[in-house]
């Protein structure tokens, strides 16, 4: 499985909210403009004729919005309270200046007639544009919060992807132990029995598989070919205990080589395999390992002969509960591990998965 790289704290920490505030202001600033200049020209006013001092009033927004920007993205840490607040009085304070600015850029404009000074109007002026404002800043408030809550999203699903990864790897090690007594026990087994020789081509068996095995990424997935590549070098260690009564049979299509697989995830089921069936067995015991896809599903199947007394003694091991645990990890949806007696003396554990190329 791919690793996803920790996002970055998100744009609030780079020069994206600068650029963001710029386009967001000219898009509220030219948004007012349209709909005002209607507006004033519906109650008698003529909006052509005042349209620089117009433009002028919008430049100054821009800037004022510019500043209620950077000054409100200061405080974002601060209850929601205390930012409407400051909404509220930056607001207020930018309509009274604004509005003073609006009258005298009107006088100058209407020169050489004069324009007295209508505290009633400056009074409703304030209020419009108090509203242009604080419209504004609640909006920017409302983004800030936004991306805030974008960027916890992003940090918590980086942290779940990490806690998944140190699982996964917690899963897989714990196969290596497993196997390493396993194996060691039939190396011990060949040596009270005086096959010294035998053993020794397992402990050099066992040296060449643990040298591939042990530099596998257990987030990694191999080809179908490859997993099985490596549970036939693991095959190979336990028929120098098991050579006169193990035999192995493998059904696995071409097509399906290059279906990929978790790495070494084939290896508990094999090793469950050599232990309860070969080992519990006295006379000759068959491991069939066969894979077939159905749809978009592939299913890969380990079956081994079991001794007739242990044909009741259905349950998971450790081994098994663990490829359980980490193919359903692996593929949070669709992926499962069944297990049991299939027929007297026989026994399948059967996993499926997504069927995948790489």
């Amino acid at each position: 499985m791919k690793e996803i790289s920790v996002p970055s704290a998100g744009i609030l920490d780079g020069a994206g909210l600068p650029a963001l505030t710029v386009r967001l202001a000219l898009i509220y600033a030219a948004a007012e403009f349209l709909i005002s200049s209607p507006t004033w020209f519906s109650i008698g006013d003529n909006p052509i004729k005042p349209i620089l001092g117009k433009l002028v009033l919008e430049v100054v927004f821009v800037l004022l919005a510019i500043l209620f920007a950077y000054l409100l993205s200061r405080i974002r840490r601060q209850p929601y309270s205390v930012q409407l607040l400051a909404c509220l009085l930056l607001s207020l304070f930018s309509s009274l200046g604004m509005s003073l600015l609006d009258y005298y850029l009107y006088s100058l404009i209407m020169l050489p007639a004069t324009t007295p000074f209508d505290l009633r109007e400056y009074g409703y002026a304030v209020c419009y544009r108090m509203s242009i404002f604080f419209g504004w800043s609640f909006l920017f408030v409302a983004l800030l919060n936004l991306i805030d809550v974008r960027d916890r999203d992003l940090k918590l699903l980086a942290s779940r992807e990490e806690a998944l990864a140190a699982q996964m790897r917690a899963l897989h090690y714990q196969i290596n132990p497993h196997f390493l007594f396993n194996t060691l026990n039939s190396i011990t087994g060949l040596v009270e029995e005086g096959a010294s020789q035998r053993a020794e081509r397992m402990i050099m068996s066992l040296s060449a598989f643990l040298r591939s095995t042990l530099q596998l990424d257990p987030l990694r997935e191999l080809r179908l070919v490859d997993e099985m590549a490596l549970q036939k070098e693991y095959l190979d260690i336990e028929k120098e205990r098991f050579s006169d009564r193990m035999t192995v049979r493998i059904d696995i299509p071409a097509e399906l080589n290059d279906a990929m697989v978790p790495s070494l995830i084939l290896q508990p089921l094999i090793e469950n395999a050599v232990k309860h069936g070969v080992g519990s067995s006295t006379g000759r015991a068959e491991i069939h390992v066969s894979a077939v896809r159905t749809g978009s599903m592939l299913c890969v199947s380990v079956e081994n002969d079991v001794a007739a007394a242990a044909t009741d003694k259905v349950g998971l091991g450790i081994g098994l509960a663990n490829v359980a645990h980490r193919v359903k990890t692996h593929f949070p949806a669709g992926a499962f591990l069944a297990a049991g007696h299939v027929a007297p003396g026989r026994f399948r554990a059967s996993l499926t998965m997504p069927f995948r190329t790489g």
